[in-house]
């Protein structure tokens, strides 16, 4: 008997209490996002281009010079055919360039481009309107989000974590 009280009690005494960490963390945003306006315009440049085939080349055709407020000018070339009787081919082309715009920096006020460059290629998005954006987190967690206007955005998120170990 005395044996097994020995045992027992060394059995007792060995058993270690439970022990864990336990880590709780709550992470909260919310993100808000109102889009700007914005322009991206490129001026296209005069050119003259000439091919042919069985044509010689008389007098050259001839840009003129670019003045704000008037057309660039254009002076074609005058060509002929080298041998009578063959076939020709010939073809000239001309592009009037964009002109030197009055408008050549803008300011934005309250989200508005009043006045933009018009060149020969434009990319233009308009802004978002905030309106009535808003978020909120109450304590307990509960997210609030109103809507906004158009080109808004509006991200709310609520991460719990429980880590036993």
């Amino acid at each position: 008997m005395r044996r097994f009280l020995f045992v027992s009690c060394l059995t007792f005494f060995a058993i270690s209490p439970a022990s864990a960490d336990i880590t709780h963390a709550i992470k909260s945003s919310i993100s808000l996002t109102v889009d700007g306006a914005g322009s991206i315009s490129t001026r296209v440049p005069s050119s003259v281009a000439v091919s042919g085939s069985n044509v010689t080349l008389g007098t050259a055709p001839v840009l003129g010079t670019l003045t704000s407020g008037t057309a660039l000018g254009y002076t074609p070339g005058v060509y002929s055919i080298t041998t009578a009787g063959d076939s020709f081919s010939y073809s000239e082309s001309y592009i009037e360039g964009d002109d030197v715009p009055t408008v050549l920096s803008t300011t934005v006020t309250a989200g508005v481009v009043p006045a933009m460059p018009i060149f020969g290629s434009n990319t233009t998005t308009s802004g978002g309107v905030a309106g009535t954006l808003a978020g909120t987190i109450a304590t307990d967690g509960a997210l609030a989000i109103t809507a906004g206007g158009a080109g808004t955005t509006a991200i709310g998120q609520v991460i719990q974590e429980l880590t036993i170990r």
